[in-house]
Order: structure tokens, then C-alpha cells, then sequence
């Protein structure tokens, strides 16, 4: 199967990353086709960030239903867009946000997540009750360490990881941490390791819960708010939205 992986932002290399933590973990016959907008935010970290790099992941479901692609992974822990996403097709969608938290769910009777930056955890937390979660997850806890910064040193990234997660362990009593942000693909073994808890990245989940959507023959409702967008025309820079879903 073909599974688009989308990464929202704009940072190629964290685009190449993901792919390769995607590649890992899926099935030999999976192909992975890591892919990021040419437009849009190089981090996403705010609100802002999110709505402006929703456009672009809807545009590359859009070359992805050209392509023949089985299903997507939204790859940034606020799943932008996931919604207008899965209008988009019938294939299934997954955010990381809500692969990792149900995966969770599936190991642990409570978990805590560790993410970059403050000012996300508000984003972290109304994700949590949309998804229905928020009455398993003990803390959303932040290393203050902006996204990109991530790559730049991963070897002091990992280490405040790790301290926070182990104050998750013993502070919260979580039975294990969610990974609350795409750069983050590929910490898991080395953080699970030194807190002795099962760590969960939603890249990785994401792309096993798109297999085993695939594998169920389940596809993406149509039926009330997920059906196609109705055909309209669109102005100025959006005018290549025009009629709809195709």
C-alpha cells in the first residue's frame, strides 16, 4: 500500500526524518512518501501556525488522491487540518496527535505527554477532550525547546526528554509519555529505555493505525460533515480549490 505521510510545515529535513521513522515501522509491502508543502509555516508551533499549514496539507491530500495514495499521516502533533483532510477522501486520515493518544490508551490506564513549548500545551489539552482522552492523560508537560531546535542538538533534546518524562513517571504516575511533537520521530526507543514506560510517537502510530484501517477495508466516512466539500468557487491564491473535491 501507498500511505502519504504529510508533514504540515515547510522543514525539509525534518520532512526526510519522518519519513524514515515511518519507513520503519510499517509493513514490507508499505510504501512511505514523506512530503511537505512548498508554502507555509518552517515550525508549528501556535495557532496561527496551524491554520496557515492546514491549506497546505489539504492540498497535498489533493496530489496524494492523484497519486493513488491509500491513506495519509497528518505529521505534527496538532493535527492541522485532519478534518478538511478526510473530506478530502475516502482514504483513511490520521493525525499523530490522536494515533499516539489512542495508542496509549491501548497500554497504559494513564498517560502523561511531553512536548516542546508552553505555549502548546493549551493546543495539546483541548485536542485531549476532543479526542475523548483527556480524563487519561495525567500532565501535558513542556521541555521548552522550540521545534526546529530538535534537530539542531538532539543529543540535549533527548536529555530534557527524557528528565521531564521521568518527572511524568514520578510525579504523575503516568504509565507512559506521549511524544507530543512530529521532531520528535525516532526518540522513542532511547527515552523508553531510560524512563523504563512505554513511549508512544505518533508517526509510528499513525502509519500502523492507516495499515490496519487499509487492512479492515474501512474508509473514511461520507456520510454528514466528512462528505466531499460542495463545489464553489474560490478567489485570488485559493482559485485552484474551485469545484470541490477533484
Amino acid at each position: 500500500m501507498h500511505i502519504r505521510v504529510i508533514n504540515p510545515n515547510t522543514t525539509a529535513s525534518m520532512t526526510a526524518a519522518i519519513g524514515v521513522a515511518a519507513q520503519r515501522v510499517a509493513a514490507p509491502d508499505t510504501r512511505i512518501v514523506a512530503v511537505n508543502p512548498a508554502d507555509g509555516p518552517a515550525s508549528i508551533e501556535c495557532h496561527f501556525d496551524d491554520a496557515v499549514a492546514a491549506v497546505g496539507v489539504c492540498e497535498e491530500v489533493r496530489r496524494g488522491e492523484a497519486e493513488g495514495a491509500d491513506g495519509y499521516v497528518i505529521a505534527c502533533f496538532g493535527d492541522p487540518g485532519l478534518n478538511a483532510a478526510r473530506e478530502l477522501t475516502r482514504a483513511p486520515v490520521i493525525g499523530i496527535a490522536q494515533a499516539a493518544f489512542q495508542m496509549a490508551a491501548l497500554v497504559s490506564a494513564r498517560f502523561s505527554v511531553v512536548t516542546t513549548l508552553a505555549r502548546t500545551v493549551i493546543i495539546a489539552e483541548e485536542l485531549l477532550h476532543r479526542y475523548g482522552n483527556a480524563a487519561l492523560c495525567q500532565n501535558v508537560r513542556a521541555v521548552e525547546i522550540p521545534v526546529l531546535a530538535l534537530e539542531q542538538d538532539m543529543v540535549a533534546a533527548v536529555g530534557r526528554i527524557i528528565d521531564e518524562s521521568r518527572r511524568a513517571r514520578d510525579e504523575d504516575r503516568a504509565g507512559a509519555i506521549v511524544l507530543g511533537c512530529g521532531g520528535m520521530a525516532g526518540f522513542e526507543q532511547e527515552i523508553s529505555q531510560a524512563v523504563g514506560l512505554p513511549v508512544i510517537e505518533g508517526v509510528s502510530a499513525a502509519v500502523k493505525l492507516v495499515e490496519a484501517t487499509a487492512a479492515l477495508g474501512l474508509n473514511t466516512s461520507k456520510h454528514g460533515d466528512l462528505a466531499p466539500p460542495p463545489a464553489k468557487c474560490f478567489s485570488g491564491r485559493f482559485a485552484h480549490f474551485s469545484g470541490g473535491e477533484a
